[in-house]
């Protein structure tokens, strides 16, 4: 995935809003709350293309661009990169708006991997593949 790039790629997935809780010492939005959003839209994009259950399987990479900082609104959009038999791999990119305004720089991209999961909790078949 591109770094540099001034426009997102992908469909806005999750929006939600920087809190102070959220928070490490220095006053940055910690990485774990950041990558915890990321996974949340990127399972709501596996669960959508994979037509039910999915469960996060492996995070193939994260790039920390920028720091996300209290106020800013983190923007998570997705696309589904692969579709395998049995897994669904996405990629995301993570944008701030600063300030709750229409400026946004791109904070975190990254590559997550989910397992499609039938009624009995085992491995299933992706449809459409």
């Amino acid at each position: 995935m591109k770094t540099t790039d001034d426009e997102p790629h992908g469909n806005l997935t999750i929006r939600t809003l920087a809190m102070p809780a959220d928070t490490n010492p220095a006053g940055d939005i910690f990485g774990g709350w950041v990558m915890s959003q990321m996974d949340i839209a990127g399972s709501i994009a596996a669960v959508e293309r994979a037509n039910g259950r999915v469960v996060t399987v492996a995070v193939e990479a994260m790039t920390f661009i920028s720091p996300v900082k209290v106020g800013d609104i983190l923007c998570v959009y997705t696309s589904i990169e692969r579709v395998g038999t049995t897994s669904i791999t996405v990629a995301m990119e993570a944008w701030a708006r600063r300030n709750r305004l229409a400026d946004r720089v791109k904070v975190t991209d990254g590559r997550f991997v989910y397992v499609a999961l039938g009624e009995d909790g085992k491995k299933r078949p992706i449809s459409g593949t």
